[in-house]
């Protein structure tokens, strides 16, 4: 019998033939791949802006006890975030290289350091965990959107492994992206010095003139599934999630390497530009045109919560 589709829309369109499945690229990314992975959030100030409002997102919604996944987990960019101290985490990923990558790269146990998480190489589509034990469960980056026809039953193993009261947090890619046409049209050093004002101040010009969209890149749309916002809260919210907090990732300068690079200079033009960034990114209007979309939701009691261990069935540990 076929999957049940969770969401509307189709997957991405027939690959053509001879091509690899995103799949298959992960089971068997090397070295190379795995570290375009983990440094695709650093060394620039657009990754910097793309890291830092993805960990304070993950920690406005870190749990406090229990066991955590990262679902998808890759090199583990954002695993430590997953949870606050004091869990157990375990990174699931397909990659074996990730997994060993994420252990090399973990930092040295220094103080305030969390452990080292559980590595398991296992499918996220049919995870090998035990359902209903994960304080949270968090699947990022492009897990969904590359997971193209499974993207559905990743979705619904990640629900599963919840336990009540727990916190899923997902990230989809609705579109291409967009930038503030107000904010598109000053030199990066105005936008630098704007940035000293009360935000009161920035809002209204930035909506008064709006947003341009960036253009889509057709190569890769043949095979990236995209995820409606607005379908994935229906989704949620009909399955009894309570949907906490919808953010879309960076509306305001989003690709803009020029500016970006200005105020990454200032500090305090840095720390307003996330506040910023954070503002109009839970603008429900903002979110279907978005990069990135961030959803944090909340599975309702539904029973008594068991404090066990999230068995591992059969899976390729590492470490």
């Amino acid at each position: 019998m076929p999957h049940r589709r969770l969401l509307p829309g189709g997957p991405p369109g027939s690959k053509p033939e001879g091509t690899v499945s995103a799949r298959e690229r992960f089971v068997h990314a090397d070295r190379y791949r795995v570290e375009r992975e983990w440094t695709r959030y650093e060394g620039t100030a657009q990754r910097d802006l793309y890291r830092e409002l993805r960990e304070r997102f993950l920690d406005r919604h870190a749990v406090t006890g229990g066991w955590v996944l990262d679902l998808g987990a890759g090199p583990g960019r954002f695993t430590a975030r997953v949870g606050a101290s004091g869990v157990e985490r375990i990174a699931l990923d397909l990659s074996r290289e990730a997994l060993r990558f994420l252990e090399e790269g973990w930092p040295d146990r220094a103080t305030g350091v969390p452990p080292l998480p559980d590595r398991v190489q296992g499918d996220a589509a049919r995870s090998p965990l035990r359902a209903g034990t994960f304080s949270e469960v968090a699947v990022l980056g492009n897990t969904l959107g590359f997971a193209g026809t499974q993207a559905d039953q990743i979705l619904e193993a990640a629900e599963s492994l919840v336990a009540p009261e727990g916190t899923l947090v997902l990230e989809i890619a609705p579109g291409p992206g967009e930038r503030s046409r107000y904010l598109a049209r000053l030199p990066p050093g105005s936008v630098r010095r704007l940035l000293w004002s009360p935000l009161r101040a920035v809002l209204p010009r930035i909506e008064r003139e709006g947003y341009r969209r960036e253009p889509r890149r057709k190569a890769r749309e043949e095979t990236f599934r995209r995820i409606r916002p607005e379908d994935l809260s229906s989704h949620l919210a009909s399955n009894g999630w309570v949907v906490g907090e919808v953010l879309a990732v960076a509306p305001a300068l989003g690709p803009d390497a020029l500016r970006l690079s200005a105020v990454r200079t200032d500090p305090r033009a840095w720390g307003q530009l996330l506040l910023l960034e954070e503002d109009l990114g839970h603008r429900a209007e903002r979110w279907k045109d978005a990069a990135a979309v961030l959803v944090a939701a909340v599975r309702p009691i539904e029973g008594p919560r068991r404090n066990r261990s999230p068995r591992v069935e059969s899976p390729t540990r590492e470490g």
